[in-house]
């Protein structure tokens, strides 16, 4: 039995029974003020066995999350990632940017699971109803400690994003994000305050319009 708190099989299991496959979908980046939120999509095949050690990202360390992905990977049938860019966040806002996202991620799940001739999918999501989504879903809150497909789709969510501000931290040092992944550390704003926003910052989040920069 896995141990207290820990995402279960158990919604994969009733989709399974329909017959169905189960896509399992979260986000990370909503908060930063710098970077996309990135969105993933995970389907794993019926009958599949948990993978030990997935729970909620938020509850790992950055070296357990690093040493899941593969794992994930080697189990899933089927992964899709999905991305907005901060420039799309400052467009329309965050709820709408992390919509596109997931969307994006939702449409290559149902893309190769088409050319497969796969079984039906049922849609899943983290938190509250999106009606904004386009596509059929179950939301669950607490989501991501609860399902298992959800909780691995977070941590594939959060380990992408973080390699790539990490990637961009290269491009654009001082700011940290190699550690930081672009949230509001009080060493990050100061950063922005001395040498200003980068291409990648959101200039519509409060903190950076905030600041004495331009």
């Amino acid at each position: 039995m896995p141990a207290r708190g820990t995402p279960s099989l158990r919604y994969e299991q009733a989709v399974w029974a329909e017959p169905a496959l189960l896509i399992g979908v979260d986000e990370a980046g909503r908060g930063p003020l710098a970077g996309p939120v990135v969105a993933a999509a995970v389907v794993f095949p019926v009958g599949c066995r948990r993978v030990r050690g997935v729970r909620d990202s938020k509850t790992l360390s950055a070296l357990q999350r690093a040493a899941l992905v593969p794992r994930i990977l080697a189990q899933a049938r089927y992964v899709g990632i999905g991305a907005a860019s901060p420039r799309e966040i400052d467009r329309h806002n965050i709820r709408v940017a992390t919509v596109l996202a997931m969307r994006r991620a939702i449409a290559r799940v149902a893309a190769d699971a088409g050319r497969d001739g796969a079984e039906a999918l049922r849609i899943v999501v983290d938190g509250l109803p999106l009606p904004e989504l386009g596509y059929r879903h179950d939301a669950l809150v607490d989501g991501d400690a609860r399902c298992f497909s959800i909780a691995a789709a977070g941590i594939l969510a959060k380990e992408i994003r973080d390699r790539l501000m990490r990637r961009l931290a290269v491009r654009y040092p001082g700011y940290g994000w190699d550690s930081n992944a672009g949230y509001a550390t009080l060493a990050h704003c100061e950063a922005i305050a001395a040498m200003g926003p980068t291409p990648h910052h959101r200039r519509s989040f409060a903190p950076v319009m905030q600041l004495p920069l331009w």
